[in-house]
């Protein structure tokens, strides 16, 4: 697999040059009004999306933005499997709120975001039918038990839990599927601290202990039945379990003896991905360098879309520093 990706790296090189840098984004930040926003990505690739009012706009364009560069992605590696790997997380979230809007008869058009492989009419057509020529066998399962489901249940809430189990077991067997162990590594490193989050959110929300077992994966590398064995302990001694874990560096500033900063605690998860991936600069061959572009790419939108949002909703430049993710040395 490796060496199947001599010819794709150096593109990524290529175009992680046009990615923002640091100092980009800090003339964002410092720009005092969305004149002087437009004036500093007018050279970029941006440049193209700032027509007037462009700001009552730009969330729509960024999503343009990642559409064009999942479909260059895709026209040019072996195995654009690696690019769903990522994207992913996209097409759980257009299956939760397009699911919801099906069962509740709203329309949520405006949430859906572009993962670069399923459209949003194929995704609807399936969750109205239960069936799809298009998308993966996988997908269609957890569709079908969702509606299996709702027969059933009422409760909104089930069809997240359905669809996040399933995304977890996506990621960690695709990841093995790629046969590359620093990519399985990664993915387990994330399901173990989106375990965490998820076993300190329903501890905090009294879940029960079946609740629990049906939403925490079996695919980290902290033993499920350790986690679950929290369910009737208070916080704290799971604060305390963390405090001693391999995850106790990256997670502590997010932790107090009695309390999660859970937006601390998402925004660490972020950067830590980014700190694995960044490794990948340096290297000439194999998938990473591929991950670690795609990673920069959202890290860049997710940034650009914050400032953005946040100069027309007022946040002080200190909100916008506290919310940003920590981008790529360029």
């Amino acid at each position: 697999m490796n060496n199947s990706y001599h010819t794709v790296n150096p593109i990524i090189r290529i175009k992680e040059n046009e990615l923002l840098s640091k100092d980009t984004f800090e003339q964002l930040i410092q720009a005092p009004n969305f004149e002087k926003v437009a004036e500093i990505l007018a050279p970029t690739v941006y440049g193209k999306y700032l027509g007037e009012n462009f700001q009552y706009d730009f969330e729509k364009s960024l999503n343009q933005e990642l559409v064009q560069t999942y479909g260059e992605l895709i026209e040019i590696i072996p195995n654009p499997s690696l690019i769903w790997l990522y994207t992913m997380r996209y097409t759980i979230h257009n299956l939760k709120v397009l699911t919801k809007a099906d069962k509740i008869k709203e329309n949520y058009d405006y949430l859906f975001i572009p993962d670069g492989f399923f459209t949003i009419d194929e995704l609807k057509a399936a969750i109205e039918t239960g069936e799809s020529s298009t998308l993966p066998v996988s997908v269609v399962k957890s569709i079908q038990e969702v509606r299996d489901y709702f027969e059933e249940s009422r409760i909104l809430q089930g069809i997240d839990v359905i669809y996040d189990r399933f995304y977890l077991s996506e990621q960690y067997h695709l990841a093995k599927s790629l046969k590359d162990e620093a990519i399985l590594q990664a993915i387990v490193a994330t399901i173990d601290l989106k375990n965490i989050m998820t076993t300190a959110r329903c501890l905090l929300q009294k879940r029960s202990y079946a609740f629990m077992s049906a939403v925490i994966s079996e695919y980290g590398s902290i033993d499920k039945e350790l986690l679950l064995d929290f369910s009737t302990r208070p916080l704290s001694e799971l604060i305390e379990f963390l405090l001693q874990s391999d995850y106790r560096d990256l997670i502590g500033p997010a932790l107090s003896s009695e309390e999660i900063d859970f937006s601390r605690l998402s925004v660490l998860t972020d950067n830590y991905l980014t700190t694995i991936l960044q490794v990948a600069q340096t290297q000439a061959f194999g998938p990473l360098p591929l991950l670690a572009f795609l990673n920069a790419k959202d890290i860049e939108v997710t940034n650009l879309r914050l400032i953005i949002v946040g100069k027309r909703s007022g946040f002080t430049k200190e909100a916008m520093y506290e919310r940003m993710r920590t981008l790529y040395d360029l």
